[in-house]
Formats: C-alpha cells, structure tokens, sequence
C-alpha cells in the first residue's frame, strides 16, 4: 500500500525548483541576453561590434544554444517528472495555437494572458521554461523561424519568470491578485515590445535614417532614435497586447487560475511517495 505525505493547504505546489545550478545558469544566459539585447547602447561609438552591425544578428542568435542549455539544466537539477512535462506541453500547445489568432491585428495577442497566470501560478522556474518552450513551438506553427527566435524565447522566458516572482504567491488571492497580475501583465506587454524593438532595430539600416541606428552616434543619440523609433513602430501594437493581457486577466483570470491550482494539487508536484508494509 503507498500513502502520500502531503503538503499544507496553503502552500502553492512549484513544478520545477531551481537549486543553485539552474540560477547560475539563469543568471548567465541573461546576463548574455541583456548584452545581446542591448549592445547598440553598450557598445562605444567606432568599436568593432558597431562595426558589423550587420551580422550580428546571426552572432546573437548563438543565444539559441544557451538557451537549451538553461532549460536542460534546470530540469536536470530539479529532477523534473513527467507530470510536469505533460503539463509544460499542455500549455505550451496551448499557448502556440493562442499565437496565431491576433497575428496581424493590433496586437491581439492572447497567449501572454495565459503565460502570466501560469508562471504566477507554477512558480519562476517552470514559468522561464514554459515561456521559450512556448515562443519556439509557436514560432515552428506559424512560421516565424529566423535568428529573432532566441531573442523571442528569452523574452518570453523573462515574461512568464517574472510572472512567477509576484509577491504574495501563498496568500495574495482574490481581487488583490488579480489586479497584481493585471498590472504586471500590463506594464510586462510593454516591456516585451520594448526589448524585441531592440533586437530588431539596429538593423534596419537606412530604411528610416531619422530613427535608425547610427552606428557612429553617441549613445544619448541613438536612445532619442529608439524612442522615436518605438513611438513610430509599435506603441500602437504594444498597448493592444497590454490592454488584451489585462481584459482576459481580469475576465477569464479566476477560472484559469482555480483551474491551473486544481490541475497542479492533483498533480502533487512535490509530494512525497512512501510505502508502508501491509498490516496483518
């Protein structure tokens, strides 16, 4: 006979724990993200990264590699079992078929709702993986592979992370948490914009000299020619994907969250499994 030896009620089940491997790991591919983010204001005017603005794009996309390093040693270190695997899945499908139905439209994006309740929901470390496992599935469906994907997988793995680093994940519920998670949704809708408008905007060359990157620009310069550039480009798509993040937080956020929190007791993540010899 095998009982179960459970945790307390009110203690919120984590699909993945990161021990001390995983953080470091975490900690290095962003660290090399934010560099391949935002070289066009790190680097000095005349250096030779300026240089080949052109190719880096390839060069940073080496970010791929790091990034599956990160998610192979997070599950090897937190022994990673296969209910959480099959729930990775579950979401990540769902969350790549949510992708493609406001492509096009304003930013109608309705995976970010469901990736921020469920980093709030499965904690930082499943939440990290099931962002960039969700942006690649996403970006095979849709075809949108190219060298902007790792960019796309980290961000969207930062998004969904910090989804699970909120206050309050044992005893914030109700309107309280709804409207943190709204917030959250809101202000990271944006923040995502912003750090993919850096992935993109050094190399569009000439196309639009006002707002383009200047290679040879200080770096006060080149950040007035992002603003522009973000203003010019994507404030509109932006705020239709913060406005969508936060309607369907506050709408369907309830119902999905009492529905990830049953489906994540039932999975009994961290319950221990002990056996006692039969009586008699």
């Amino acid at each position: 006979m095998s009982r179960l030896e459970g945790r307390p009620a009110d203690r919120q089940a984590r699909a993945i724990r990161l021990g001390p491997r995983s953080v470091a790991a975490l900690v290095l591919v962003s660290a090399v993200g934010v560099v391949a983010f935002g070289w066009p204001f790190l680097a000095p005017p005349g250096s030779q990264l300026t240089a080949h603005a052109q190719d880096a794009p390839w060069l940073f996309a080496g970010l791929l590699v790091l990034l599956v390093g990160v998610v192979a040693a997070t599950i090897s270190e937190s022994g990673l079992g296969p209910k959480a695997v099959a729930m990775v899945g579950v979401l990540a499908a769902t969350g790549a078929a949510l992708r493609p139905i406001g492509a096009g439209t304003a930013g109608l994006e309705p995976m970010f709702f469901l990736m921020v309740l469920s980093g709030r929901v499965l904690g930082p470390g499943f939440g990290f993986v099931l962002g960039s496992v969700t942006m690649f599935a996403s970006a095979l469906l849709t075809g949108g592979v190219g060298p902007w994907m790792p960019f796309q997988m980290l961000a969207m793995g930062w998004f969904t992370m910090g989804a699970g680093l909120l206050p309050g994940p044992h005893g914030l519920r109700g309107r309280a948490e709804l409207a943190v998670l709204a917030a959250y949704g809101f202000l990271a809708a944006f923040a995502y914009g912003t750090v993919m408008n850096m992935a993109g905007w050094p190399f569009m060359g000439g196309l639009a000299s006002g707002i383009a990157f200047a290679a040879d620009a200080p770096v006060t310069a080149n950040l007035a020619r992002f603003a522009a550039y973000c203003l010019a480009t994507s404030m509109g798509w932006d705020l239709g994907r913060a406005v969508v993040t936060v309607v369907l937080t506050l709408v369907l956020g309830p119902a999905v969250l009492r529905a990830l929190r049953r489906a994540t007791r039932r999975a009994a993540f961290e319950t221990a499994v002990t056996f006692e010899a039969p009586q008699g």
